[in-house]
């Protein structure tokens, strides 16, 4: 399937990491329940028809835009760039591979400035901008600070059907690759790649896409993360949690997924790794190694695999959906053909040679 995308000759822009994602909700008061209410998001300042939203510790105008529409779906994932001049860079890169782009001196959202957005090589609208607006940084705001706070905006990920040529396009960007996701054959199931010095600012999910998996905030501790289910149970919405709280393996990241009023999905993620030097390795996983997704072992559900937000073009309007042909991890992993193990042949335990623990993950849903 794989047509990887054309090198530009000019510099790709110089990325420092992602910064807001701007989100289409059917309801916003619903929504503004969810992200203030429940998971303690800060508004920056909100009117009739948006909310802009910041973590604890981000001192840029926000982290997420939540803005009123007809259609659930995403409508920019944003990366701030080093430098006024890098925002020059990523229009004239993307209009060498011939994407459409749109350029505002004045931003696209609040709080922003000089911003150029692209319907990118893979379909996603993305946005690169330096200039925004200043808040306070609530870092020693104790007063404020929740149980299940909230600190920073960790990373996105991405549906695609091709990550082969997403993972070519955003090392051309200038991504690197953490860890990865493959089988014995060579077929890439997803990658996790960075700029920020950690696993991920952005990561590639193979499936049908474009479409975006989920938005993900971090935590200064996992007890956080308990908090934060237990007060979901408190609620009654505990429904609304999808997947763990667990330990993933790809990242070592305590994670817990959830879902908003119009599933959207959100990871809350903590103590991943630094990645900062320039020879950092990158971790493959074998996709039939059950502790890839899950640390501890336990199954993904299907609905993690399948399902995902829509996102955007440049005119508010759905991108299509276009079908992965290649296996899809769900298929190799949970479906009736799936076989994956917790020991691989020859693997040891206290000294002694053990034999395979193979089981079909579908006997376990």
């Amino acid at each position: 399937m794989t047509d990887f995308i054309p090198t530009p000759s000019v510099p790709a822009p110089d990325i420092v990491r992602c910064a807001y994602m701007e989100m289409v909700v059917t309801d916003l008061a619903r929504s503004r329940e969810f992200y203030v209410d429940v998971l303690g998001l800060h508004v920056t300042e909100e009117d009739g028809n948006t909310i802009y939203l910041r973590s604890l510790e981000e001192f840029i105008h926000h982290n997420l835009v939540l803005r009123q529409g007809p259609v659930a779906a995403i409508a920019a994932a944003a990366f701030r760039v080093k430098s006024p001049e890098e925002v020059d860079a990523a229009e004239a890169y993307y209009k060498e591979l011939g994407c459409r782009t749109e350029r505002r001196k004045d931003g696209f959202v609040k709080g922003i400035g000089d911003a150029v957005r692209v319907e990118d090589p893979l379909g996603f609208p993305y946005e690169f901008f330096y200039e925004t607006t200043h808040v306070e940084r609530l870092t020693q705001r104790y007063d404020l600070y929740t149980a299940g706070e909230l600190v920073r905006l960790d990373h996105f990920n991405q549906v695609t059907p091709d990550v082969p040529k997403g993972r070519k396009y955003l090392e051309d960007l200038g991504f690197r690759v953490s860890e990865d996701i493959k089988d014995s054959d060579g077929v890439t199931y997803a990658a996790w790649m960075h700029r920020k010095q950690t696993v991920h600012d952005t990561a590639l999910t193979g499936g049908d896409g474009p479409r975006m998996h989920h938005l993900a905030f971090a935590t200064h501790e996992k007890h956080n993360i308990i908090q934060i289910c237990d007060k979901m149970g408190a609620l009654r919405i505990s429904d609304r949690i999808e997947r763990g709280p667990g330990r993933h393996g790809v990242s070592n990241a305590f994670y817990l997924y959830i879902l908003d009023p119009d599933d959207h999905r959100v990871e809350i993620y903590t103590q991943d790794y630094y990645t900062g030097d320039p020879d950092n390795p990158t971790v493959t996983w074998d996709v039939h190694d059950n502790q890839r997704r899950d640390w501890w072992g336990n199954p993904v559900v299907p609905s993690w695999y399948t399902e995902a937000s829509l996102v955007l073009d440049l005119d508010g309007k759905p991108q299509p959906v276009i079908k992965r042909t290649e296996s899809s991890e769900m298929a190799v992993t949970v479906g009736a053909d799936g076989f994956s193990y917790t020991r691989a042949p020859g693997d040891a335990i206290n000294g002694e040679p053990a034999e395979e623990i193979g089981f079909k993950m579908g006997s376990q849903l």
